[in-house]
């Protein structure tokens, strides 16, 4: 009997089932729904790799621009401003880059010049630690932004003045290895390999534009249209990087890193790696050491190591436009100011940093120091293209 009920059960509820399906279909394995797509999160998920490849493209369009346009007017600039030896570009590069708030793009037009024939190897050299030593200033114009806008703390003024004596002092010197290491030959043209054949496919891209660009458009419009879209480039560029927030990022967590140097250095060669902007990752400076998450005296070790990474989208360029010389002139540079640098940390350290800080510390002390300071800054530079 209790046999029987049970399959009384089982084929009711199978009598059921088979009627259900009836009524609805065969049953199926429940499956996950998808809801609408939030085209806004797809939006923000892929806005800085678009905006990463656009702004390459449009960075490699500005360098044919620029070189085109150096080509047909860059030469009467040249000749204009009567620059004819190393010493004359170094202040041109130095000037540019107060202009353009930014050494990377002085940069980019050196290498331009250089791959069109306008300057020669030296002049390409100098003028890029001309580009390099005006970045830095804009470290100091980001503290005196501050201190307009009511943030009266000295570090905002004393940071840029570090950056500026930091860079100074490690550049300069390092102009004499590299020098003699381009003019003896010592280290030869290093070529990367399949570099032409990047080269290749970039000139069948952008040489009908350029062109169509030199058909309608005089050589001293070209060169500022050149300028022009190299700007957009690295504005391009800007959007697709990481926001670096010194009040919510990693930095608020450094901690002990901050006491030693060599940590320093390898934090101020990462940042300015990410950001490809040694201005950026200088100015990030300036914050820090108004809330007091830095001291002035560990930040020598960080601005050292953020002149050596700046000259990665100068590589770039060089080896996009001008060819294996080019190449290996912003590597010597490179070379020159890592190995000073690596020097400086190893041997010399304190004394450089005692120098460094009673130099800053006079040059803030009092508002005509620091005037006298700011003028002969821009005083310098205009000397040396006079020269």
């Amino acid at each position: 009997m209790e046999r029987y009920n049970r399959m009384s059960l089982l084929e009711a509820s199978a009598q059921n089932n088979t009627h259900e399906e009836t009524r609805f279909g065969p049953s199926a394995p429940p499956s996950f729904r998808l809801g609408p797509i939030d085209w806004g999160t797809v939006w923000n998920w892929s806005r800085r790799p678009i905006s990463m490849i656009i702004g390459l493209l449009v960075f490699v369009l500005a360098l044919q621009l620029l070189r085109k346009g150096a080509g047909v007017y860059g030469q009467s600039i040249i000749q204009f401003l009567d620059i004819s030896n190393p010493v004359n570009s170094l202040g041109f590069g130095w000037l540019l880059s107060y202009i353009f708030l930014s050494g990377s793009p002085v940069a980019a037009v050196a290498i331009s010049f250089f791959a069109s024939g306008t300057i020669d190897a030296m002049q390409t050299f100098t003028m890029i630690t001309g580009s390099r030593l005006g970045a830095s200033f804009i470290v100091l114009f980001v503290g005196f932004m501050y201190y307009l806008r009511g943030q009266r703390h000295p570090a905002s003024i004393s940071t840029g003045v570090l950056a500026l004596l930091t860079t100074a002092a490690i550049y300069i010197p390092a102009l004499i290895p590299g020098y003699w290491l381009l003019a003896t030959g010592a280290i030869g043209v290093l070529r990367v390999d399949n570099a032409s054949e990047v080269n290749s496919w970039l000139g069948a891209i952008f040489e009908p534009i350029v062109n169509f660009a030199g058909t309608w458009l005089p050589g001293w419009a070209l060169l500022l249209t050149g300028v022009i879209v190299l700007l957009v480039a690295f504005n391009l560029l800007d959007q697709a990087l990481p926001n670096i927030d010194p009040e919510r990022s990693a930095f608020r967590r450094i901690g002990k890193l901050i006491y030693r140097p060599w940590a320093m250095f390898l934090l101020g060669a990462l940042v300015t790696s990410i950001t490809m902007s040694v201005s950026v990752s200088l100015s990030l400076l300036v914050p820090l050491s108004i809330k007091g998450m830095v001291r002035r005296e560990n930040t020598l070790p960080y601005i050292m190591g953020a002149n050596i990474t700046t000259f990665i989208d100068t590589l770039f360029a060089a080896l996009v436009v001008g060819g294996p010389v080019a190449f290996t002139i912003v590597f010597v540079e490179m070379i020159s100011v890592a190995i000073l640098s690596i020097l400086v940390l190893l041997f010399c350290y304190r004394p450089f940093q005692s120098s460094i800080l009673r130099i800053q510390e006079w040059v803030v002390r009092s508002r005509r120091t620091l005037a006298i300071f700011l003028g002969a800054m821009l005083l310098v530079p205009a000397l040396l293209l006079l020269l």
